[in-house]
């Protein structure tokens, strides 16, 4: 017997006759002796609705009203789940965040995961009971509830997964599978069998959007395996573990580009200590986060140019941020750039292979790509490229590194 969280998407649970779907995926666990907890998001499209309900009784509203309003939608999947498993016959229950309770911080709209009691979820799962659970919602330290930001249903899923000393967390969507690289763009993609928690993790930070990023942090740090599958067809999907249960490593797996960038260069900002502190203080002091940086000096070393990304929904704010501070560190001007892209190579590989990166600027160059920024880390690099030659920088670097399928 093997204790197994499924966790399905919004589009998973879009009507009834879907929802009829999922139960009967639930019941051929549960027939094979398995116990079964099962995390449900909202119906598809329900989330966008409440957040524009909010939006239009008050632009400025309270956080706390705001996730009371907005976590509404998985209380009725839960339900309707659990009715539809009733009729079959099955044993099953609804249960909602602070029912369990999903303990999180007090940060309303974005909280975070602190302990979730499983103790009574235990109990009746060994009765044989299948526990549904709404994703994406907590109760927070003032005793209300709180919900975990937008993909916040994949946290509640693996965290429940690591809580319950789960054998696996099964995360049903609509594609079968992680791929080396979008397959819209990239007809000649292939579905991996396996990748590394680590791999995983790089690329939903940089734009893949299989996984919600928190939900990959947990598995990793709990070593819970994750297997990514489609909730509309019974192909094998791709399992997401350890490193070490990789035997043979793939120097590349997968290109991943995000296009939800912004660029802003400073230019001839006074080169003296201090100054980059100036610039990325009130930065994260307004919880704007800073990726690629690139700085250059002029030829007399009296000023640099610093060129940074942000994401493009903070552009406005990070600008007012620093038109605040351009006089006081000496800058000359302040440009801001939104129609650019991220393209990332990936892969464990990396570690022990040489040559990776040239390969990478060689490809670009020879198709008249610009580089605008580079960031690396142990497995990953990222070039910042002009939006327009996103598809052919993607398909030129899947094939340069002999990713295209046979």
């Amino acid at each position: 017997m093997a204790r197994i969280v499924m966790k399905f998407g919004g589009t998973s649970v879009q009507n009834i006759e879907r929802i009829r779907n999922v139960a009967q995926r639930v019941a051929a666990q549960v027939a094979g002796g398995d116990e079964v907890a099962v995390v449900l998001s909202a119906m598809g499209g329900t989330t966008n609705q409440l957040v524009a309900w909010t939006r239009e009784a008050s632009p400025v509203h309270d956080a706390r009203e705001y996730d009371a309003v907005v976590a509404a939608g998985e209380q009725i999947t839960i339900g309707l789940l659990a009715m539809v498993l009733q009729g079959m016959g099955l044993n099953a229950r609804s249960w909602l965040g602070w029912q369990i309770p999903i303990l999180t911080d007090g940060i309303h709209g974005s909280a975070r995961i602190e302990e979730i009691e499983v103790e009574a979820l235990i109990e009746r799962m060994r009765q044989g009971q299948v526990a549904i659970v709404a994703g994406f919602q907590g109760l927070g330290p003032d005793n209300r509830v709180t919900t975990l930001g937008r993909g916040g249903s994949d946290t509640t899923a693996v965290a429940l997964a690591a809580a319950l000393h789960a054998d696996r967390c099964d995360i049903y969507t609509d594609v079968d599978g992680v791929y080396t690289a979008d397959p819209r763009i990239v007809t000649r993609a292939r579905k991996l069998d396996r990748i590394t928690h680590e791999e995983m993790l790089e690329m939903a930070s940089q734009g893949a959007k299989v996984l919600q990023t928190r939900s990959v942090e947990i598995a990793m740090n709990h070593r819970v395996p994750v297997q990514v599958l489609s909730s509309f067809s019974d192909a094998p999907g791709t399992l997401v573990v350890d490193e070490d249960e990789i035997v043979e490593k793939a120097v590349v797996s997968g290109i991943t580009y995000s296009s939800a960038e912004a660029k802003i260069t400073l230019q001839r900002v006074a080169d003296r200590p201090g100054v980059a502190a100036a610039i990325f203080g009130p930065l994260a002091e307004d919880n704007i986060n800073v990726d690629m940086i690139v700085q250059s000096a002029s030829p007399d070393g009296d000023s640099t140019d610093l060129t940074f990304t942000v994401p493009r929904s903070d552009l406005d704010r990070a600008m007012q941020n620093l038109e605040k501070v351009k006089e006081k560190i000496g800058a000359e001007s302040l440009i801001a750039r939104d129609e650019v892209v991220k393209v990332s190579v990936i892969g464990v590989g990396m570690r022990s292979h040489a040559g990776v990166a040239n390969r990478m600027f060689q490809t670009l160059a020879e198709r008249g790509i610009n580089i605008q920024a580079i960031s690396t880390s142990e497995i990953k690099i990222s070039v910042l490229i002009d939006a327009a030659y996103t598809e052919l920088a993607v398909r030129a670097l899947h094939t340069a590194y002999g990713l295209d399928a046979d």
